[in-house]
Protein backbone atom coordinates (compact mmCIF):
# COMPACT_ATOMS: atom_id res chain seq x y z
CA UNK A 1 0.00 0.00 0.00
CA UNK A 2 2.86 2.41 0.79
CA UNK A 3 4.37 1.83 -2.66
CA UNK A 4 1.09 2.71 -4.38
CA UNK A 5 0.84 5.94 -2.42
CA UNK A 6 4.35 6.86 -3.50
CA UNK A 7 3.61 5.99 -7.14
CA UNK A 8 0.35 7.93 -7.30
CA UNK A 9 1.44 10.88 -5.19
CA UNK A 10 -0.77 10.10 -2.24
CA UNK A 11 0.75 10.59 1.14
CA UNK A 12 -0.39 10.33 4.71
CA UNK A 13 -1.71 13.63 6.03
CA UNK A 14 0.67 15.49 8.30
CA UNK A 15 -0.38 15.30 11.94
CA UNK A 16 -1.39 18.66 13.36
CA UNK A 17 1.32 20.42 15.36
CA UNK A 18 1.23 19.61 19.04
CA UNK A 19 0.46 22.77 20.93
CA UNK A 20 0.65 22.92 24.71
CA UNK A 21 -0.89 24.70 27.65
CA UNK A 22 1.40 24.46 30.67
CA UNK A 23 0.17 25.94 33.94
CA UNK A 24 2.68 26.72 36.69
CA UNK A 25 1.32 27.24 40.18
CA UNK A 26 2.31 27.51 43.81
CA UNK A 27 1.02 24.63 45.88
CA UNK A 28 0.87 24.19 49.61
CA UNK A 29 1.90 21.23 51.72
CA UNK A 30 1.80 17.62 50.72
CA UNK A 31 -1.97 17.18 50.39
CA UNK A 32 -2.45 16.77 46.65
CA UNK A 33 -6.19 16.07 46.75
CA UNK A 34 -7.05 19.58 45.48
CA UNK A 35 -4.72 19.09 42.50
CA UNK A 36 -6.27 15.70 41.71
CA UNK A 37 -9.79 17.17 41.93
CA UNK A 38 -8.76 19.97 39.56
CA UNK A 39 -7.24 17.43 37.15
CA UNK A 40 -10.53 15.52 37.06
CA UNK A 41 -12.38 18.73 36.11
CA UNK A 42 -9.79 19.63 33.47
CA UNK A 43 -9.90 16.15 31.92
CA UNK A 44 -13.70 16.29 31.71
CA UNK A 45 -13.75 19.78 30.15
CA UNK A 46 -11.08 18.90 27.57
CA UNK A 47 -12.73 15.60 26.63
CA UNK A 48 -16.19 17.17 26.41
CA UNK A 49 -14.93 19.90 24.06
CA UNK A 50 -12.69 17.53 22.08
CA UNK A 51 -9.77 19.96 22.14
CA UNK A 52 -6.91 17.72 23.24
CA UNK A 53 -5.78 15.85 26.31
CA UNK A 54 -4.72 16.41 29.89
CA UNK A 55 -1.29 14.80 30.26
CA UNK A 56 -0.59 15.10 33.97
CA UNK A 57 1.18 17.12 36.62
CA UNK A 58 4.55 17.67 38.15
CA UNK A 59 4.70 18.78 41.78
CA UNK A 60 7.79 19.58 43.85
CA UNK A 61 8.48 17.00 46.56
CA UNK A 62 7.86 19.63 49.24
CA UNK A 63 4.54 20.60 47.62
CA UNK A 64 5.64 24.20 47.12
CA UNK A 65 5.04 24.46 43.37
CA UNK A 66 3.79 22.47 40.43
CA UNK A 67 2.80 22.35 36.79
CA UNK A 68 -0.14 20.96 34.82
CA UNK A 69 0.37 19.77 31.23
CA UNK A 70 -2.27 19.80 28.49
CA UNK A 71 -1.80 19.19 24.76
CA UNK A 72 -3.85 19.60 21.61
CA UNK A 73 -3.76 20.92 18.04
CA UNK A 74 -4.76 24.51 19.01
CA UNK A 75 -3.36 26.06 22.21
CA UNK A 76 -5.78 29.01 22.11
CA UNK A 77 -8.83 26.78 21.80
CA UNK A 78 -7.55 24.42 24.49
CA UNK A 79 -6.92 27.34 26.85
CA UNK A 80 -10.36 28.83 26.21
CA UNK A 81 -11.84 25.54 27.45
CA UNK A 82 -9.66 25.10 30.55
CA UNK A 83 -9.39 28.73 31.65
CA UNK A 84 -12.79 28.89 33.41
CA UNK A 85 -11.96 25.67 35.30
CA UNK A 86 -8.57 27.05 36.34
CA UNK A 87 -9.98 30.39 37.45
CA UNK A 88 -12.58 28.70 39.70
CA UNK A 89 -9.84 26.89 41.62
CA UNK A 90 -8.32 28.62 44.66
CA UNK A 91 -5.20 26.55 44.00
CA UNK A 92 -4.63 28.56 40.82
CA UNK A 93 -4.41 32.00 42.47
CA UNK A 94 -1.25 33.53 41.07
CA UNK A 95 -0.75 30.74 38.55
CA UNK A 96 0.60 31.41 35.07
CA UNK A 97 -0.36 29.59 31.86
CA UNK A 98 2.11 29.29 29.01
CA UNK A 99 0.57 28.62 25.61
CA UNK A 100 3.10 27.03 23.24
CA UNK A 101 2.26 26.97 19.55
CA UNK A 102 4.09 23.87 18.34
CA UNK A 103 6.84 21.50 19.40
CA UNK A 104 9.44 22.89 21.83
CA UNK A 105 12.23 21.63 19.57
CA UNK A 106 11.06 24.00 16.83
CA UNK A 107 11.62 27.20 18.86
CA UNK A 108 7.97 28.19 18.45
CA UNK A 109 6.20 31.26 19.83
CA UNK A 110 4.74 31.20 23.33
CA UNK A 111 2.28 33.40 25.19
CA UNK A 112 2.13 33.75 28.97
CA UNK A 113 -1.19 34.53 30.65
CA UNK A 114 -1.80 35.07 34.39
CA UNK A 115 -4.62 33.02 35.94
CA UNK A 116 -6.97 34.42 38.57
CA UNK A 117 -5.94 38.02 38.06
CA UNK A 118 -2.59 37.75 39.85
CA UNK A 119 0.71 37.80 38.02
CA UNK A 120 3.59 35.57 38.98
CA UNK A 121 6.01 37.28 41.37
Amino acid sequence: MGILRKLFGRSEPEPPPEHAVIVRFRAWGDDLSAIFDLETELEAAIASAGVGEFDGNEVATDGSEGSLYMYGPDADRLFSVVRPVLERSSLMRGAVATLRYGSPEDDVPETTIPIGGLEEE
